[in-house]
């Protein structure tokens, strides 16, 4: 008999283990990575000149995706280095729900910057970026910490105003998303939600 209630007793741990680790918040977005990436594209909207979404949307399309990808590896970096210090995997839980809510949005992001591209409709780029980028902050951010959605909202109200503004004007959407709402959202994130 007390080996069937040991055995009983070690299931239901397992069971209550299980339930708390996907039930939990994804706590492991980092500020410090979410400040990374608001300097990538602090300089990503200085290195695009004014008007190359519409004199040379090749050149925009370089520079916005080649930040993105640094950007997405500083982040990267940054969240795994944060999970392995609070003992949070990254594979299971929490994490792999924010994951599951978040990538959707990078990969609509990624068809409509292709079809936009090659239907000469760059101009509508930035717009749809922040929206989307917006989008999938939002999603995954309701499996996290308050500011991370809120963040994703921000972003989508972003983009919105940016669909209004004239292709030149656009950079500086682009720069106060990618580069000032990063920044001020890992500050927050940074300064009190642990990093």
């Amino acid at each position: 008999m007390p080996t069937v209630l040991s055995d009983r007793a070690a299931d239901n741990l397992r069971f209550i283990r299980d339930t708390m680790a996907h039930a939990g918040a994804f706590t492991s977005v980092s500020g410090a990575g979410t400040i990374g990436a608001g300097v990538v594209g602090a300089a990503a909207a200085v290195a695009a000149s004014p008007a190359s979404i519409s004199t040379d949307p090749r050149s925009f399309l370089a520079v916005w995706i080649a930040a993105a990808v640094v950007a997405g590896g500083i982040s990267g970096f940054a969240i795994r280095r944060k999970a392995r210090l609070a003992g949070q995997s990254l594979v299971a839980g929490p994490a792999r729900r924010f994951t599951l809510a978040f990538l959707p949005g990078l990969a609509a992001g990624a068809v409509l910057t292709a079809a936009l591209a090659a239907g000469g409709a760059a101009s509508l780029l930035p717009g749809a970026w922040l929206t989307v980028y917006g989008a999938a902050i939002a999603a995954g951010g309701a499996l996290s910490v308050r500011p991370v959605p809120v963040m994703g909202c921000a972003f989508m109200v972003l983009g919105a105003v940016c669909f209004a503004l004239p292709p030149e004007a656009q950079r500086y959407a682009l720069g106060s998303g990618f580069g000032g709402l990063h920044l001020a959202f890992g500050y927050h994130i940074m300064r009190h939600h642990g990093g």
